[in-house]
């Protein structure tokens, strides 16, 4: 039962973070927040997805490639243009990589206010710390796992957040139902989305990329939205008022 419950705080946490920090505010920015938050919520990134560890400014520009480029030879990851989801992570892994370490140019568009803190990511994304978050997450196995079957939950546990990837950004483009006819095959996977924290919705959002709330419909709970409004109401965020 620990090791279920560890998986899921790493889930969730890991979860909330790359959508609310990376997705919302690094790529589509709908809420704005002080310096001195966004550096917070750097250290609770790293913390949450630890071992999977994803830079803001990588993320916020592909993901904004993503959008510019969806089901096109130029989208960093589309079902339409890969022959596995392997194959898909990998091209991922590679952009990322690219653009993290400048090996790439990028247009200019893409890159406007995407939050940076270079000292930061050269840790989180370091050899030594993902390798200390994968020996934190071996050592926490060796003490709390009761049956056999839980080991192969480890794996999930070192590999999160491209498994988060994975979930929207291949099945999410192949399976699930629609409520905005697009030119691209963007779909919503959940109608309530209790495992993606609102980013399941992926139809929705490539309608209203601009929107805090992915969720449409009375049924399409964005829970993740749901933490961001309790934020605003407490000032820590700001959500911008020409969303919804």
């Amino acid at each position: 039962m620990v090791i279920i419950i560890f998986i899921l705080v790493l889930w969730y946490g890991g979860l909330f973070f790359q959508s609310f920090f990376l997705h919302r505010y690094a790529a589509h920015q709908v809420f704005t927040m002080s310096k001195k938050m966004e550096r917070i919520t750097f250290i609770l990134t790293w913390f949450f997805q630890g071992a999977s560890y994803l830079s803001a400014y990588g993320y916020g520009i592909m993901h904004r490639m993503h959008h510019a480029y969806t089901d096109t030879e130029k989208d960093p990851h589309s079902p339409s243009y890969d022959a596995n989801l392997f194959a898909m992570m990998w091209k991922t892994k590679t952009i990322y990589q690219d653009i993290n370490q400048q090996r790439i140019n990028v247009d200019s568009r893409f890159t406007k206010n995407v939050p940076q803190w270079k000292t930061f990511d050269a840790f989180a994304s370091s050899r030594f710390s993902r390798l200390l978050w994968m020996s934190f997450y071996l050592t926490f196995f060796i003490f709390f796992t009761t049956v056999w079957w839980q080991w192969l939950l480890l794996p999930v546990a070192f590999l999160m957040a491209p498994i988060h990837g994975v979930i929207i950004n291949w099945f999410g483009h192949i399976y699930g139902y629609v409520n905005f006819k697009m030119k691209n095959t963007s779909k919503n996977l959940f109608r309530f989305d209790f495992l993606m924290m609102g980013e399941g919705y992926h139809n929705n959002h490539h309608k209203h990329a601009s929107n805090a709330n992915f969720g449409v419909n009375w049924y399409e709970i964005d829970l993740t939205y749901v933490i961001m409004l309790l934020l605003n109401t407490v000032g820590i965020i700001k959500i911008k008022t020409d969303t919804k």
